[in-house]
């Protein structure tokens, strides 16, 4: 009877560990976006493994202490469900024209509270759902156009109206893509959250 408990307890998942889930996801999503589109040099990235996958993440302190900072906040919005969607603006650095808009829009059950009763859902399923997203992003290379100019990322928010904004943090506008295609990417879900992407990125007149 032990055993059995405690395998059912084992596949269940909080308001709050569904947050940790979904930013940690971000955290390797962001990085491996970075890596993938060349934003930062290949050195400066270390290969780590996550998710049954060879994950590459940065090993630039400056750019770890900003996704830090960013993640802890999102993590805490992610509990307070309210979390629309996160951005990653890929933008070149000269000209600021907007290249890459990567959009993840975030459904949350808005009835969970940590105090409701766990869902149930496996870690090992989780896990699955974040593999395939995080191999279509790699996989992204072999159609998105060619970053020919340096260019820089930005992380936008998208929170619920009203809501008091960090001292740190400051209104953003959109930033769209111009002459854009879009393309739609795999989502995935820890029964309390759920992340569908979308990755739109311009087309250079022919």
């Amino acid at each position: 009877m032990a055993a059995t408990q405690q395998a059912t307890k084992a596949q269940t998942i909080t308001l709050s560990g569904s947050s940790e889930k979904v930013s940690e996801f971000f955290l390797y999503g962001i990085n491996s976006l970075l890596f993938q589109r060349g934003i930062y040099p290949p050195e400066t990235f270390t290969r780590k493994q996550k998710y049954g996958l060879t994950l590459l993440v940065s090993t630039e302190k400056a750019l770890q202490d900003y996704l830090d900072n960013v993640l802890r906040q999102l993590n805490d919005w992610l509990n307070k469900k309210t979390v629309q969607k996160v951005v990653v603006v890929i933008a070149e650095v000269d000209s600021g024209e907007v290249k890459e808009r990567w959009q993840f829009d975030i459904q949350c059950d808005k009835t969970m509270t940590d105090e409701s009763q766990p869902r149930e859902k496996t870690d090992k399923d989780i896990n699955a759902g974040i593999r395939a997203v995080m191999t279509q992003i790699t996989a992204t290379v072999t159609f998105l156009p060619l970053l020919a100019n340096p260019c820089t990322f930005n992380i936008l928010i998208y929170t619920d109206k009203n809501l008091s904004m960090p001292e740190q943090w400051e209104e953003s506008g959109p930033s769209l893509v111009a002459n854009s295609q879009e393309v739609k990417l795999r989502s995935f879900t820890t029964s309390i959250h759920k992340v569908e992407g979308a990755v739109s990125y311009r087309v250079d007149d022919i």
